[in-house]
């Protein structure tokens, strides 16, 4: 339970507010058909999911940099030769994701509408400026939201500086997210508070082991966002 009041709440983006991950999974289920006459399933996704990550320093995350790594990895599994048109068909797909219309999840629009009222509310999420930039307009939900910040990664010192840019004490504020990795932990390294709400999928590149979680043994989970408003009202209640 809080110790202290939270007067600002902030809210990550993709597979908390609304569906992303399930965009990707789908443009790589293409990806392998296309493929598939190279080399097995299992062998491209691993092999995908090493470019990804070898790429994330270069290229960032988001659409753009998933499909480049989608061209580098049907380059390096054909040999070279991977033709224009198949080439065509990865920037298809990639511009066929960035069209993808916003679906929120349940009980988003509600929870925020609640919040608005008592509470500073933040956006903080991390990929291309452009997608994101995009995705917020689309989504019908940027108004509840004091400040959207895009950011290129999540870390300790992220999150750091914008609560000293905001002048927001980290006893005062709360992060939710579905990414341990990225939402959760760096929050917590800080002294601030984070609510862990999963979703039913989770890149390999944000996913944590079990020896990482032993420095953290008391992870406030919700199973759904609108958890946190019963929340924080027996929160308030207490001495």
């Amino acid at each position: 339970m809080l110790k202290n009041k939270i007067t600002t709440i902030a809210f990550d983006a993709d597979d908390t507010l609304w569906r992303n991950e399930e965009i990707f999974m789908q443009a790589q289920s293409h990806f392998i058909d296309m493929l598939t006459g190279y080399h097995d399933k299992a062998y491209i996704v691993s092999h995908l999911e090493k470019v990804q990550i070898r790429n994330i320093s270069i290229f960032g995350y988001g659409v753009k940099g998933f499909t480049l790594s989608m061209i580098e990895t049907a380059i390096e599994l054909t040999e070279g030769r991977i033709q224009g048109h198949e080439i065509h068909s990865i920037i298809e797909l990639s511009k066929a994701m960035l069209a993808t219309p916003i679906t929120l999840l349940p009980n988003v629009k509600e929870t925020l509408q609640s919040l608005k009222k008592d509470y500073q509310l933040m956006a903080i999420t991390k990929g291309d400026l452009l997608d994101q930039e995009g995705k917020f307009a689309r989504s019908e939900i940027a108004h509840f939201f004091d400040y959207i910040e895009i950011v290129s990664e999540k870390k300790p010192d992220t999150y750091a500086n914008l609560l000293h840019q905001y002048q927001i004490n980290t006893d005062e504020f709360l992060m939710l997210g579905n990414s341990l990795k990225s939402d959760i932990l760096p929050v917590l390294d800080i002294g601030a508070m984070a609510i862990h709400i999963p979703y039913h999928s989770t890149w390999v590149h944000e996913q944590v082991t079990a020896e990482e979680l032993q420095k953290y043994p008391s992870i406030v989970e919700f199973s759904n966002i609108s958890d946190v408003l019963p929340w924080l009202k027996a929160s308030a209640k207490l001495p």
